[in-house]
């Protein structure tokens, strides 16, 4: 059974969720990393749930073991972030978004889902394209932060769909964001346009974010193993946006 295992308990008043999962690009993945690492959030609660993989994780120069898919928190700036290590298993059942999903009705939080729009040859001389959907009250606030809509027909995959799905189920207020990316590789560029023209605006947040550019290499290198796990991955595992015009 799906589990949400608080370690510290935490005051937020309506916060903002980011999520985090690894997909096309790592755009949502390298995002919430960055947020997390900024503004030195506090580790809050696992995610425990049947299609995680049972792997242990730790940092360098410490003794803790992590579980790969965690919740942090940042009571100041009314945020949380949803930080896995590792891509997800194929969530037949659903119970991994239902999971999520009760959990942040219980704590009224708006979550904001991320996502890779695969572009070959993406040309980072000019800024990607950003769009966003929503259920509930999101769709407002996209609107109030013109916030653009999707240029054509789509659909989102992988477990960042499956949340998306949910939330629109249960009439969540939740907030869809995709972005044009990298089809094979890490993007940090991506990511760091995913924050400045999204997530900041949305979360009511400040992100310096001028180190996405000047580390994206170490960065790429970093993530580099797990892009081509998501290569790798079926496509039920790989959150990305897709055209629908693919499948017609």
């Amino acid at each position: 059974m799906a589990s949400i295992r608080v370690k510290t308990e935490f005051d937020l008043d309506s916060p903002t969720l980011v999520e985090g999962l690894p997909g096309v690009g790592l755009v949502g993945k390298i995002a919430t990393d960055h947020l997390v690492d900024t503004f030195d959030m506090t580790y809050v609660a696992s995610v425990d749930c049947q299609n995680i993989p049972r792997v242990s994780v730790y940092e360098a120069d410490r003794r803790e073991v992590f579980p790969p898919v965690r919740l942090y928190a940042d009571e100041s700036r009314d945020l949380l972030a949803l930080q896995s290590d590792v891509p997800l298993a194929r969530d037949g059942g659903g119970e991994f978004a239902d999971c999520i999903t009760e959990w942040l009705e219980d704590t009224n939080a708006t979550p904001l889902y991320l996502s890779g729009l695969p572009v070959q040859d993406l040309d980072h001389s000019t800024l990607p394209d950003v769009f966003g959907i929503g259920s509930g009250d999101g769709a407002e606030r996209l609107d109030a932060h013109d916030i653009d809509t999707p240029p054509e027909r789509g659909l989102v995959s992988g477990p960042t769909g499956a949340l998306i799905n949910r939330a629109a189920e249960h009439g969540l207020d939740a907030v869809g964001l995709v972005v044009e990316s990298d089809a094979q590789f890490p993007d940090p560029a991506a990511a760091k346009r995913l924050l400045d023209a999204a997530i900041e605006p949305l979360a009511g947040v400040d992100v310096p974010t001028e180190d996405l550019v000047e580390e994206a290499e170490q960065i790429r290198e970093q993530k580099k193993r797990l892009a081509e796990r998501m290569q790798e991955a079926e496509e039920d595992e790989s959150t990305q946006a897709r055209p629908m015009r693919m499948f017609q």
